[in-house]
């Protein structure tokens, strides 16, 4: 049986670094954000229900659900998160179970799951051991605003809606500080593994 590590961190703290890293070992990651995505595809079961929820008016000329409509949508309404979060996630821990059982089958020692809600969404629950990705705050917000081209209030927005970082870091078995140089990181990546190992 492979040792599962839930990977995650703040919003825009560098957890896509360090899951890069895990690739770069040949250890597979499970990426549940692109799991999301798909399981709001057309005609999907989650698609349907998020439709029925949030209405027609979050779909493209395509029928693709257009998620930056969504997605100021539901930062601006803890209760319509919780909402979507609620249809999306149960979707999502089917297919990363079925994820885990193919790398044991296929004979894995180590797998990532790489999830942003990691606590929030109790799959720290199909994990051995945890593992959060932080940076300081300034870093998190300028990182933020850069990459998803937001206003700083709509970044704050995003950042409040996930649990506090030192919440995280108090619930970890691991931590990374990201917040210095990428050989700082690669650093503490590379002792992490020699303690998972």
């Amino acid at each position: 049986m492979a040792i599962i590590i839930g990977l995650t961190g703040g919003i825009a703290t560098g957890k896509s670094t360090l899951s890069q890293m895990f690739k770069q070992s040949g250890i597979p990651v499970i990426d549940s954000d692109d799991i999301a995505k798909d399981v709001l595809v057309i005609n999907q079961p989650a698609y349907i229900k998020v439709i029925e929820e949030f209405g027609e008016d979050i779909l493209l000329c395509t029928g693709h659900i257009n998620r930056k409509k969504l997605a100021k949508i539901v930062f601006d309404d803890m209760d319509k998160l919780e909402k979507l979060n609620s249809i999306v996630h149960p979707e999502v821990k089917k297919i990363v179970i079925e994820e885990i059982n193919k790398y044991n089958v296929l004979g894995h020692d180590i797998v990532v799951l790489d999830v942003p809600l990691l606590f929030e969404s109790n799959f720290d629950k199909l994990c051995n051991l945890t593992v959060v990705v932080f940076t300081d705050e300034k870093t998190q917000i300028d990182r933020l605003m850069k990459r998803d081209n937001l206003e700083l209030e709509d970044a704050l927005k995003r950042i409040k809606a996930q649990k506090n970082i030192g919440e995280k870091i108090r619930l970890a078995d691991f931590i990374i500080d990201n917040s210095l140089s990428i050989l700082e990181t690669r650093k503490q990546y590379n002792s992490l593994l020699r303690k998972i190992r």
